[in-house]
């Protein structure tokens, strides 16, 4: 859900490769393990909910694959590899998979994973009201969710978004500017909102991702995306990916406290940030994010009887979808209105359901 960087920076290479082993001078010796099958993972912006198949790798979760991944620190960047086929999996948010329909790219959403609870945030500077915005600057990072949160609350002021001038930032970049009085308000999140408080005594949220009538929208959501080739020509890999990802969040539940420093060890993140966003409940966090279980996600997309949670319908992805691409021309990214089916694939969701797969968590 959701720590981010600059959208423009250049995409990181992706390293992949097969290992083999138990090959002597006679080839492959009697016993020795096949190789494995490896799958390119990709990571838009180091956090914690996109690091779930650290755990599928360090406990197991899918013994007939070698996951290599890659932390991209630029979303833009990681669905350009995407797109090209240089990753075949990867975590995000939701916001792009309008713009992938658009630019007819090589890569779909296949299931949400976690709605940002809080986390994500708009801070205004001391003495700041929201009436004080016309004319000032305010910073989001362009194309991701900070700028389609900022747009949503600019619009529930009655702002409109080209009353104000936009700085592309990302929240740890406009700290900065926040404390020095060059923004009037920026998109934040943990722990750089606690950094801008502590620093200038009088700033603070005005909003943020659990306000119901935010959360109900469905459009601020941690998702993976794949490459459609690699569902195409690999669909039992596309499966097994996506079923590795619930395998690891039951993981996280069961040992939360275990798989939270599996998270830290792999960010290399102090325990605390990583428990101050996904929580030690093994469910969820107020004021981070919640992690769907396999059967609220599978609701969200449609394909399982049932309400889904926090107040979002049965089928509600492709609701956001519409809401999301309806943003988008409003800030002017995007030209077109999409076919919202277009954006999500949920096939492979009702796949796993078909057979038989289910899994429903709570907290602890």
């Amino acid at each position: 859900m959701f720590a981010k960087m600059k959208a423009a920076a250049a995409a990181a290479a992706v390293l992949s490769g097969v290992m083999l082993s138990g090959i002597g001078v006679f080839g492959l010796s009697a016993g020795a393990a096949l190789a494995k099958e490896t799958i390119k993972v990709g990571i838009c912006v180091s956090w914690p909910g996109y690091s779930f198949y650290q755990v599928v790798k360090e406990k197991n979760l899918a013994p007939d694959y070698d996951i290599q991944q890659t932390i991209f620190e630029d979303p833009v960047g990681g669905h350009s590899a995407l797109a090209a086929g240089q990753i075949d999996v990867f975590y995000c948010t939701n916001d792009y998979s309008p713009i992938a329909v658009e630019q007819n790219t090589d890569e779909v959403n296949v299931t949400y994973t976690s709605p940002s609870y809080g986390v994500d945030q708009i801070a205004l500077a001391p003495k700041t009201e929201p009436k004080d915005l016309k004319g000032k600057k305010i910073a989001a990072p362009q194309a991701y969710i900070g700028q389609l949160l900022m747009g949503v609350w600019l619009d529930s002021q009655g702002i409109k978004t080209n009353d104000v001038q936009w700085v592309n930032l990302n929240a740890d970049e406009a700290i900065g500017p926040m404390i020095s009085g060059d923004l009037a308000a920026a998109y934040v999140y943990e722990p750089w909102l606690s950094k801008l408080i502590a620093a200038q005594p009088g700033a603070r949220s005005v909003t943020n991702t659990a306000d119901p009538e935010i959360l109900k929208t469905g459009i601020f959501m941690d998702v993976i995306y794949m490459n459609k080739s690699f569902i195409a020509k690999n669909r039992k890999a596309a499966l097994d990916m996506l079923k590795a990802h619930f395998l690891a969040v039951q993981a996280w539940h069961d040992d939360t406290a275990g798989v939270n420093q599996i998270f830290a060890d792999y960010l290399k993140w102090p325990i605390e940030d990583v428990q101050g966003v996904i929580g030690t409940n093994g469910k969820f966090l107020k004021g981070g994010v919640y992690v769907f279980d396999f059967d609220e996600a599978a609701r969200v997309c449609g394909v399982l009887d049932g309400d889904a949670p926090l107040g979002l319908k049965n089928g509600a992805a492709y609701d956001a979808m519409a809401l999301i691409n309806s943003w988008w021309q409003k800030l002017g990214l995007m030209k077109t209105t999409i076919d919202p089916k277009k954006a999500m694939d949920c096939t492979l969701m009702a796949d796993l359901v078909k057979a038989g797969f289910r899994q429903s968590i709570k907290e602890h």
